[in-house]
């Protein structure tokens, strides 16, 4: 029964690594909660509560820095409350248009948004890319996260 335990760890580790990538999953929680499954597992003997605490620090570090490295992309660029709206709906209905939907759901809601603000095309396309580039910067900083993650946990249950 154990080893399904930690089959379950490693699964939620590695569907959360995906997320990490994939805007559909929270994959920095994922890996918190496999992380957290496979220390209980082990009774706390090799992640202890510094090592968990640490996790959860970098799990919302990463989930503030996506979220800011977005809003920040697109009000480096004057930004409307309107094209912030428009990134907003275009992640949700991203959601359900697969990766492109996804990837590109934010910079075409953005840019709609900025348009229907301003009506200057030029300003609702920089909205638009600088939306993406905060995507990407935050895509980079969760990839970070995650890694740092692995490392800490790894190095715990070798090192302990």
């Amino acid at each position: 029964m154990t080893m399904l335990g930690y089959l379950g760890a490693a699964l939620l580790v590695l569907v959360g690594l995906a997320g990490v990538v994939l805007p559909a999953l929270p994959g920095l929680p994922l890996m918190l909660a496999g992380f957290v499954l496979a220390a209980w597992l082990d009774q706390f003997q090799h992640a202890g509560t510094i090592t968990l605490v640490t996790l959860a620090a970098l799990t919302a570090v990463g989930m503030a820095a996506d979220f800011v490295a977005g809003l920040l992309g697109a009000k480096a660029f004057g930004a409307s409350r309107q094209a912030l709206w428009g990134a907003f709906a275009g992640s949700v209905i991203g959601l359900f248009l697969g990766l492109p939907g996804l990837i590109l759901g934010p910079l075409v809601g953005a840019s709609v948004g900025e348009f229907i603000a301003r009506r200057d095309a030029l300003q609702a396309g920089k909205v638009g890319v600088a939306t993406f580039v905060g995507f990407l910067i935050g895509t980079a900083a969760k990839v970070g996260c995650a890694l740092a993650m692995l490392l800490v946990f790894g190095g715990a249950w070798l090192f302990s």
